[in-house]
């Protein structure tokens, strides 16, 4: 698997867009965003559809075709810097056919973040574009607006990502010791199951670093997602796995952790669980498309460059 194009870093005043390609954003916690973006010195810019509710289905932000103009738009304004969702949900597999790639190829790289529902599009900007991209907190995430560390950890990686080349989760520990080297990639593991066999995900996890977490599904669930997988070959040739956050699941040590030791255990690579990103409070920015060594025993993740240069 090879390394992906790297964006620029943020400077302050640098103009950044925010979208919602998923689920109904609440106000009150986008403005809570908006002011912790403002008080890092960016010009957050809220895109047209971001407030907007489906006419029939509550549980997306705006129409399809809605969702996907602000996304498109975003991307293409040579002003933008960086591209944020708001929140995820549910709602980026129903837009993401409905953006013009090559213009957005055309529009260059940027950064962009998030994570949940928006690893289908970690996925397609990774096979469509061959850009990293930042698996991280959301701009009106309660993760985001209400925990330092998700904030900071976030901060730094856009502004200054030479400082934060390490990535440690002091609450983590070894399912599988060893050491293993690949290219960084994954997210929601029911999203990564979900796209399997679109044209915008991966066909094969191969040489790469999986990073794995999800929410509210029931252990059962998450055993049919990884199966799927497996049974897919998506998980052939896998260097390592990092598990992160596995919130409003069943109980992790009684149920869940059995689960992943019997799928991932005979893969015969290094693993660590409880790494801290995903769903998770004080969330760690994970870059996608960046090569690093993962050090099971020593609970740490070592990037071979900064996520943005």
């Amino acid at each position: 698997m090879r390394e992906l194009q790297r964006p620029s870093r943020l400077a302050p005043g640098a103009r950044v867009a925010v979208v919602a390609p998923s689920g109904p954003v609440p106000e009150e916690r986008l403005q809570a965003g908006l002011d912790v973006l403002r008080g890092w010195d960016l010009d957050p810019v809220v895109a047209p559809h971001v407030l907007d509710r489906h006419p029939e289905f509550p549980y997306l932000a705006g129409t399809d075709a809605g969702r996907a103009a602000d996304l498109q738009a975003a991307w293409c304004d040579p002003s933008v810097d960086a591209v944020l969702c708001a929140r995820g949900g549910y709602g980026v597999q129903r837009m993401v056919d409905l953006l013009d790639w090559e213009a957005l190829r055309a529009a260059g790289p940027k950064v962009f973040v998030g994570f949940s529902d928006v690893t289908a599009l970690h996925e397609a900007f990774a096979v469509r574009l061959g850009l990293v991209t930042l698996h991280g907190p959301m701009a009106a995430g309660v993760d985001f607006i209400k925990n330092a560390h998700a904030q900071e950890h976030l901060r730094a990686t856009l502004f200054a990502p030479e400082t934060v080349t390490t990535i440690a989760a002091p609450g983590s520990r070894a399912m599988v010791p060893g050491r293993a080297r690949g290219v960084l990639l994954g997210g929601c593991l029911s999203l990564l199951a979900a796209e399997l066999g679109t044209p915008h995900a991966r066909t094969s996890a191969a040489g790469g670093l999986l990073c794995l977490e999800d929410v509210g599904e029931e252990t059962y669930r998450l055993d049919r997602y990884l199966t799927q997988l497996l049974r897919a070959g998506g998980l052939e040739g896998v260097s390592g796995v990092l598990l992160g956050s596995w919130e409003s699941c069943e109980p992790y040590e009684e149920r869940l952790r059995p689960m992943l030791v019997d799928r991932l255990g005979p893969l015969g690579v290094p693993v660590v669980e409880e790494f801290g990103f995903g769903h998770c409070e004080g969330a760690s920015t994970i870059p996608f498309g960046v090569a690093a060594e993962l050090d099971a025993e020593a609970r740490t993740l070592t990037l071979d460059a900064p996520a943005l240069h």
